[in-house]
């Protein structure tokens, strides 16, 4: 598994790094549509929503980002930071609730609108911050980090369960080193001057994206969980499917983007 794992990201690491500092803007975009689209097929297979169900996917995902790319990819475009806003009243409000609540949603509309909410904003904070590869490069560092982190505290030092009854191997102790060691991220990247921006405002940033990747993540775990499923899917061996890799970033990235453009 590991083996597998390693084999997989010294694949992947490569062309994600020459796609976002190599690619221009448009073609970025056009790019982001691929994990867009596998991020769609493996939530269709969590709400069990058929062929036709996945097919309005697609299809709305497909239509709202081709509105985006025409309108709404600039800094300046009121209606991104809309977009982008309404992200993260989803994940500061709306998600822990659902998680709090133990909700179990069947309506296939109610969740073909949710996929909108969550994946759209992703795919659009990826095409506003890759204008700045190396910004974009530091932020998605932040929930690397903080999920690198987590397990190593969580397996060292954990002992209190952080939500039993929707992710039992996430504890307290993970968190808070995912916390520290994110802090500690912000510092140094302010030390050396990298980021342009005041120490304590990286910290409070760095940490706010460190809460809400792990609501992302406790986020899609429940929705594995009311599936019956332990992956979202087998496209990356050794990882599972791609919504278990950008769990914590479909949250993280909307908020980074709408602090730092």
């Amino acid at each position: 598994m590991l083996k597998q794992r390693l084999i997989t990201a010294a694949v992947l690491i490569p062309l994600l790094l020459g796609a976002m500092f190599l690619l221009p803007g448009f073609w970025w975009q056009l790019l982001l549509l691929i994990p867009v689209w596998i991020a769609a097929h493996e939530w269709s297979r969590l709400a069990a929503f058929g062929r036709a169900g996945e097919a309005a996917l697609m299809l709305v995902l497909t239509a709202a980002i081709g509105l985006l790319m025409a309108v709404a990819t600039t800094p300046e475009s009121a209606s991104a930071r809309i977009i982008l806003g309404l992200s993260v009243a989803f994940w500061l409000i709306v998600a822990p609730c659902w998680l709090w609540l133990k909700i179990v949603v069947r309506n296939r509309w109610w969740l073909v609108i949710c996929a909108v909410v969550v994946l759209v904003p992703t795919w659009l904070a990826f095409a506003q911050l890759q204008r700045t590869p190396l910004l974009l490069l530091l932020l998605l560092a932040v929930v690397w980090i903080a999920d690198t982190a987590a397990y190593v505290f969580g397996r060292t030092f954990g002992r209190h369960k952080l939500a039993p009854a929707i992710s039992p191997g996430k504890t307290w102790e993970g968190v808070t080193g995912a916390l520290a060691t994110v802090a500690v991220y912000a510092l140094a990247l302010n030390l050396a001057q990298i980021s342009g921006r005041d120490g304590g405002f990286l910290v409070a940033a760095f940490l706010s994206m460190t809460v809400f990747s792990v609501v992302g993540d406790l986020f899609e775990s429940w929705m594995k969980r009311s599936a019956g499923v332990k992956d979202s899917g087998a496209i990356l061996p050794g990882h599972g499917g791609l919504l278990d890799r950008i769990d914590g970033v479909m949250a993280a990235l909307p908020l980074a983007a709408l602090i730092f453009i």
